[in-house]
């Protein structure tokens, strides 16, 4: 999948005139590439167009025209878009009461470690989700963490494969949930394993 380029980015004018219309496609795009699996992890699934709507709303929030603040921008944000045979996500640790913040991130300790995070396709294949660092210390953790799902050649083309079961699992000592993988998020998903890696 091709990496956003300096010139996919709209200055902060141009970017008012369109954001109205990009906004309502991307809430569109987001439905399909967002998946609950139980009721506290959110994963959305990354690709160009997300991405490029993050930076665009990163550039408006924080009024950027310094060249050199836009390019390192662009450049973080490149690293959320999958490469070849790979799947890209934002995990989410949804907390909706303020007072249990700390309780529920405590208990996930560690989720961004180890084989806790995983693709199951059919029961031959398990593709285990790989972390960014610095996401989280030995006694606390962040809300927030990217995750990339690395697809060998043949996990990749059992995914590919409509027939095959493909869920997403958490399982993790604490929290044990799983969700199907299918109908427009799976397609979604598909387009990013057979998307060609440019860079």
């Amino acid at each position: 999948m091709q990496k956003i380029l300096r010139t996919d980015v709209k200055d902060l004018v141009q970017y008012e005139k369109v954001r109205d219309e990009m906004r309502r496609r991307l809430i569109a795009l987001k439905r399909a590439r967002r998946v609950a699996v139980g009721d506290r992890l959110t994963f959305l699934f990354e690709n160009r167009d997300t991405v490029l709507f993050q930076i665009q709303e990163m550039i408006r929030t924080e009024r950027m025209v310094d060249e050199a603040r836009i390019c390192e921008e662009i450049g973080i944000n490149n690293e959320l878009i999958p490469g070849e045979r790979e799947l890209s996500a934002t995990m989410f640790i949804e907390v909706d009461e303020p007072g249990r913040v700390r309780e529920v991130l405590d208990r996930l300790q560690g989720i961004d470690r180890g084989e806790h995070v995983y693709f199951q396709t059919g029961e031959r294949f398990r593709v285990t989700g790989v972390f960014e660092s610095g996401r989280s210390k030995e006694d606390k953790i962040s809300a927030v963490h990217y995750v990339k799902f690395p697809f060998s050649e043949a996990a990749r083309d059992a995914f590919l494969g409509l027939r095959v079961p493909v869920e997403l699992v958490v399982d993790h000592p604490r929290y044990k949930e799983r969700t199907k993988i299918e109908g427009e998020t799976r397609q979604r998903l598909i387009q990013d394993l057979t998307a060609a890696s440019i860079h």
